[in-house]
């Protein structure tokens, strides 16, 4: 287990167990969860988890946002919900509406890669800014050559790639999703490969030339390598496919004959449909941005920068992803997706500004890695921690997008690469023939965003309220009351070993004087034995409680207990929340000693415990400081 074992746990409590979870993936800084009842999910709890940025529903995904070390949670969440990283979607609900049904199918096959296929990006804008350093005599080296085939492999054999994650994300053997994007990408099907081979024996109306046939059928290739919705669309395909098969061949042999039908029926029918089909939709949707583009350069890549933040918070930027991967593949650049470029400066311009003003440590602590994780392109922390909570910077960071969007299409800037990510992605604008214009109006886009954010935030941004700064340090402290009424003694004093040693957790014991007990903090009951004698309590600010009514009442099995919650529940201080029978208890032979133990007291700075000797419900018991 690793170092967030304990956020991990509080996570898969809150989003309502392991239980109810159909699927779990991550991007750079989400888990995104596919849960069977988002209604059992405690939202307020997550957002208030210190561990947690915040939490987003979108594309029929529940998002919980935690930053840029989310892979090493994912990893601890996965452990303990039993969940394999490996393992395919087997969701029970698809997500409501096509655009949701879109944007989910879109995610699912780019997230796992965007990390690795952004480092490859990276490799291909250092090939190319070298090449314009030490000039054109480069790119004939031998260091060029394997620079470049590390760089551009995943590009390349971008159909195969997507074939693995598209088939997980659609429940087939990954193989065979990797088989149909090695198909794809087979060099002698290839168009540049048969119109090299012999002139074409004939011509369909709207879709153009063909070389050869397949059984008797017109085959219309296509140049696959570096595409990315046929795989996909061939995946689905297959997937149905595979339900039939496995619904008519018996299981002996399923093994084998049903990637066996999978294959000889989706890639057939890929290849002379779907490829056709969906190669005329994509040149046509690249030929209507281009022209636009072409119509009106800047207002196209103002508005991209204007609402890229936005996008980003509901998960449709994906929908763009594709758009300029087409681009790039059929024009060799795109010039819509750059005008998002200034969106990850402005950001950071408006952190800068936040970290100067404010007084506020926490607010100053956060600022520092907010800042510079906006800078290598990750925004989510400064968009949930800073911008959205406070709106008005949120605006600034538009405004400052949109722009560098106008710079960008002022300077007719094109992206050659689909690489990196802030200002890594500046490399990406570096023509592989050396050409470095791009690299210039990248660095101006960045420079005026940020200085914009910057402005816009330091001038305009929202003054401090010094009451407001004492309400936030106020907030890394919590009171305790008492649960129960009755005589309090320290827990050193407990009649139970286990729990007089300290070991289960720091607090007192009280001899209640009445049958009932409250809720001693606002918070969710993270733990209601099915005996009722024990409850566990996480407080909304993080701090974990158990009250454990008696001593060995657990032999009791609930009888003399009533509860008036159940686990999962948020409740308010000083709500009911059990009433025990003391007199039944008391007759059946047990001691009514109830401890009042904070658990989690090793995350914790300090507990300050009452002298009082008598508790009063809704009175302090204790003092947190965290």
């Amino acid at each position: 287990m690793g170092k967030y074992e304990n956020l991990a746990k509080e996570i898969l409590e809150n989003v309502g167990g392991k239980e109810n979870i159909n699927s779990l993936t991550h991007c750079i800084t989400r888990l995104r969860f596919r849960l069977k009842d988002e209604s059992k999910a405690n939202d307020e709890a997550l957002k208030n988890n210190p561990g947690v940025i915040t939490v987003m529903k979108s594309a029929g995904q529940y998002q919980v946002v935690i930053g840029n070390h989310v892979p090493a949670v994912f990893e601890d969440v996965c452990a303990i919900a039993g969940i394999s990283n490996d393992a395919p979607a087997t969701e029970a609900e698809a997500p409501k509406g096509v655009l949701d049904t879109l944007i989910d199918i879109i995610s699912g096959c780019f997230q796992p890669i965007l990390g690795p296929l952004c480092a490859a990006g990276i490799i291909k804008g250092l090939n190319a800014l070298l090449v314009f350093l030490l000039g054109t005599s480069f790119s004939t080296s031998g260091t060029y050559l394997v620079l470049n085939a590390i760089g551009d492999s995943i590009f390349y054999f971008l159909p195969i790639v997507l074939g693995y994650t598209a088939a997980k994300k659609f429940n087939v053997h990954p193989i065979v999703g990797m088989i149909i994007g090695a198909a794809l990408c087979y060099p002698t099907i290839q168009t540049d490969s048969l119109s090299t081979a012999g002139k074409a024996i004939g011509t369909l109306p709207m879709i153009g030339a063909y070389y050869t046939k397949f059984l008797s059928i017109p085959f219309i290739s296509g140049n696959y390598t570096s595409t990315v919705v046929p795989v996909i669309c061939i995946v689905a395909l297959a997937a149905q496919v595979q339900k039939i098969a496995k619904k008519y061949v018996p299981e002996m042999l399923q093994n084998f004959f049903v990637p066996f039908f999978v294959l000889i029926i989706s890639l057939p029918i890929g290849l002379l449909v779907i490829g056709p089909v969906v190669g005329l939709l994509t040149q046509a949707l690249s030929n209507f941005f281009a022209a636009l583009y072409k119509l009106t350069p800047i207002v196209t890549t103002l508005v991209v920068g204007a609402f890229w933040q936005c996008l980003v918070i509901f998960g449709l930027h994906w929908a763009l992803v594709p758009m300029c991967m087409v681009n790039i593949g059929n024009l060799g650049y795109d010039t819509i997706l750059p005008g998002m470029l200034g969106t990850t400066f402005a950001a950071t311009g408006i952190m800068i500004a936040t970290y100067l003003k404010t007084k506020d440590p926490n607010k100053k602590a956060l600022a520092i890695p907010a800042t510079i994780s906006a800078f290598c392109g990750v925004t989510e922390p400064a968009i949930y921690g800073f911008l959205l909570p406070e709106k008005t910077p949120f605006v600034f960071s538009c405004i400052g997008g949109a722009v560098g969007g106008a710079v960008m299409g002022a300077l007719n800037a094109k992206m050659y690469v689909m690489g990196g990510l802030g200002i890594f992605r500046v490399v990406s604008f570096i023509s592989p023939k050396g050409d470095a214009s791009g690299l210039v109006a990248a660095l101006i886009c960045g420079a005026v965003s940020m200085l914009v954010g910057f402005l816009l935030a330091f001038f305009f941004g929202k003054k401090e309220d010094k009451k407001v700064v004492e309400e936030v340090v106020k907030a890394n402290e919590e009171t305790i009351v008492a649960p129960i009424e009755g005589t309090i003694k320290p827990v050193e004093e407990s009649s139970d070993a286990a729990f007089a040693s300290g070991a289960l957790g720091k607090g007192v014991v009280i001899m209640p004087s009445e049958g009932k007990v409250y809720a001693p903090v606002s918070g969710t009951v993270t733990v209601l034995f099915p005996s009722l004698h024990a409850i566990g309590i996480t407080s909304d600010s993080g701090v974990e409680l158990l009250i454990h009514i008696g001593i060995n009442t657990v032999q009791l099995e609930g009888k003399g207990y009533t509860a008036h919650i159940k686990q999962g529940d948020h409740v308010e201080c000083g709500q009911l929340l059990v009433e025990f029978d003391m007199d039944y208890i008391t007759k059946e032979g047990y001691c009514l000693e109830t401890p009042v133990l904070v658990t989690n007291f090793n995350d914790l700075k300090e507990i300050k415990i009452t002298d009082k000797t008598n508790s009063s419900s809704k009175e302090e018991l204790m003092h947190i400081n965290y």
